[in-house]
């Protein structure tokens, strides 16, 4: 089969292809240079799109093209709504309600003066856009909050807005187009207003429904395992298809509810479900992006004015501060966070597609500035994506709502071993956390000051009270080679299986103890264990961080210290790496070498 046509049109199997390498391509080499990944995804979608006119989506893919953006973006709002567990919400609750209830419709009138007076578009379209611009897009928001390692609470409010405001803002312009349709054509206004009402009860009925039968079916074994992420597929994409034939958009409200029911069912299955949908998203938010970027058009672009960049910038500095700051006034959340949230606002999928669709439809009704709309909302969300997606982590920081400087470790289990890595790690300026459900393992931590957590590290109490975000790397290291096994399989997949270690297991070695790849974390310490090395501490072994430079390398360390136990080294930016053996070091001047020691070679250290 011809990769193009022709015309110079992609075949339809090489536009899907390009689109996937270009999205997980612009995520990799964000995630490489430690860049915003939305970005690179909008400037690669660009490129390939308007600037060298390789790929065009509604020319290669055709009449699909809308259609399958109305479904990923249907599915991103569900799996935001996954993310959506009530215990999260406990020290933000007011806040998420402020930022709905008073921040929506506040930012709504907000959105269309700034769009009346400074884009200079019709108070119709000004309406219309408005409600659109509310949302301020989890599939922007969820990139970034990872990047940023922000503080649980705002982290928090910041998620749920983004998700909760999207199928809000689409409703807002539903309700104003429908006005607009009214006092265009003369319809009665009460009937349009009964039809919004019944199309999101509705909507809110059957998300509510379809989340309760999916919890009810897994938690009763009445759908098999194999099934549960297919079936989980098709009620989403069942229930967003009934709830948007009623009502435009409301599938967005009806899957996002969906989604909410589902996170707080405590179903057995959830993690595995949420994780695959996380795995889906990452290629939907790269895919919507580049289409999205790929069809733009410049000659809409050149219709806007000067007057568009005074709307970009009043939005940015003074609409989104002013609704947050009034939000969230009188509330006892803490002025930097409130600065914090005020300051962050991108803009992502939902407003580009639904803006377009609307600014078509108001055209329709011989609006002839709603063809504004469409150009209007990229560029919004262009210089809000590139503006926040430099700024969250750096203002972050300067306010100190991040959850570290530097990220740190959790080692699981107090023992004289952990206490004393611990107290080494903290020297060394390296955050980090002892965790044990034996408050008297605990007692010598304490005593040392370093920060401890009481209890089962996998429990609920620690995701609510322990700050994940400001730790990279986790060592499991109790006395129980089980549990510490549980431990590393079970937070692999959120800390990254290359940052979750564990000690080496007492019976490794033999054929019946031995365990499949899939389970644990990596070894490290030299494949010691538990018992290995509380008996060297026991024999007078200590920690040492030892500084490399040009005239002491990692080759000179090692001859003087040849029976030292290397564990891990912390780079010239103060981040701490463990290691399985030396070949994984970067040493170079500066890196420093985290160690064990026996007596007579810490007797000689330099």
């Amino acid at each position: 089969m011809a990769i193009e046509t022709a015309a110079g049109a992609l075949d339809p199997i090489a536009a899907v292809a390009l689109v996937g390498a270009l999205g997980v391509g612009s995520q990799w080499l964000a995630w490489k240079l430690r860049m915003p990944a939305i970005v690179l995804m909008l400037a690669a979608g660009l490129v390939v799109g308007p600037v060298l006119g390789v790929f065009d989506p509604a020319r290669d893919i055709g009449q699909f093209y809308l259609p399958l953006i109305s479904i990923a973006v249907a599915i991103i709002l569900f799996e935001g709504g996954l993310t959506l567990n009530f215990h999260t919400l406990r020290d933000a609750a007011e806040g998420v309600k402020r930022l709905v209830f008073i921040g929506a419709p506040l930012g709504w009138l907000l959105s269309a003066l700034a769009l009346r007076f400074g884009a200079g578009l019709s108070w119709e379209s000004s309406a219309v856009f408005g409600g659109i611009m509310i949302v301020t897009g989890p599939t922007v928001i969820a990139p970034l909050l990872r990047s940023a390692r922000l503080a649980r609470r705002p982290g928090a409010l910041l998620q749920w807005e983004a998700i909760l405001n999207d199928p809000v803002g689409a409703l807002a312009a539903v309700l104003a187009l429908e006005v607009v349709i009214v006092l265009r054509t003369a319809e009665q206004v009460g009937s349009a207003l009964v039809s919004l009402v019944f199309g999101i009860v509705v909507a809110t009925i059957l998300g509510a429904l379809g989340g309760y039968l999916l919890s009810w079916a897994f938690s009763r074994a009445k759908v098999p395992e194999f099934m549960k992420v297919p079936v989980l597929f098709v009620m989403v994409l069942a229930v967003f298809a009934v709830a948007d034939s009623n009502l435009h958009e409301s599938g967005l409200l009806a899957v996002t509810v969906m989604g909410v029911v589902i996170a707080n069912a405590n179903l057995a299955s959830f993690d595995e479900l949420r994780r695959f949908k996380e795995h889906a998203t990452v290629l939907l938010v790269s895919g919507v992006f580049i289409l999205l970027a790929a069809s733009l058009d410049f000659f809409a672009l050149t219709q806007l004015t000067w007057r568009s960049w005074v709307f970009v910038i009043v939005v940015l500095s003074v609409v989104r501060p002013l609704t947050v700051l009034v939000a969230l006034m009188f509330t006892d959340l803490p002025t930097r966070e409130k600065i914090l949230v005020a300051t962050t606002g991108p803009r992502g999928v939902v407003l580009v597609a639904v803006a377009g669709l609307f600014g078509e439809r108001l055209v329709a009704l011989g609006i002839e500035d709603g063809a504004l709309i469409g150009p209007l909302a990229f560029v919004l969300v262009a210089a809000s994506v590139v503006v926040h997606g430099f700024t969250l982590a750096p203002v972050a920081r300067l306010l100190g709502v991040t959850a570290a400087h530097t990220p740190g470790v959790i080692l699981v289990g107090g023992s004289y071993w952990t206490t004393g890595l611990a107290e080494t790690l903290k020297d060394a300026n390296i955050p980090v956390l002892v965790t044990d459900p034996n408050r008297g393992h605990l007692r010598r931590a304490r005593e040392l000051g370093i920060d401890t957590f009481f209890g089962d590290i996998l429990s609920e109490g620690a995701e609510v009270r322990i700050e994940l975000n400001g730790y990279k790397i986790v060592v499991a290291a109790t006395d129980n080679d089980a549990y510490n096994t549980l431990v590393a399989t079970d937070l692999g997949p959120e800390f990254g299986r290359e940052n979750v270690y564990q000690l080496a297991r007492e019976k490794a070695a033999t054929k019946r103890h031995a365990l499949p790849s899939t389970l644990g974390g990596r070894r490290f310490a030299d494949e010691a264990t538990y018992n290995d090395l509380n008996r060297l501490m026991w024999k007078g072994w200590t920690f040492r961080v030892t500084r490399l430079s040009e005239e002491y390398t990692l080759k000179d360390w090692r001859d003087r210290r040849p029976e030292a136990k290397l564990l891990a080294h912390i780079d010239t930016s103060g981040e701490i790496h463990f290691v399985s053996g030396e070949k994984e070091i970067v040493s170079g001047p500066g890196v420093r070498l985290v160690s064990m020691l026996p007596p007579e070679e810490d007797e000689h250290a330099a």
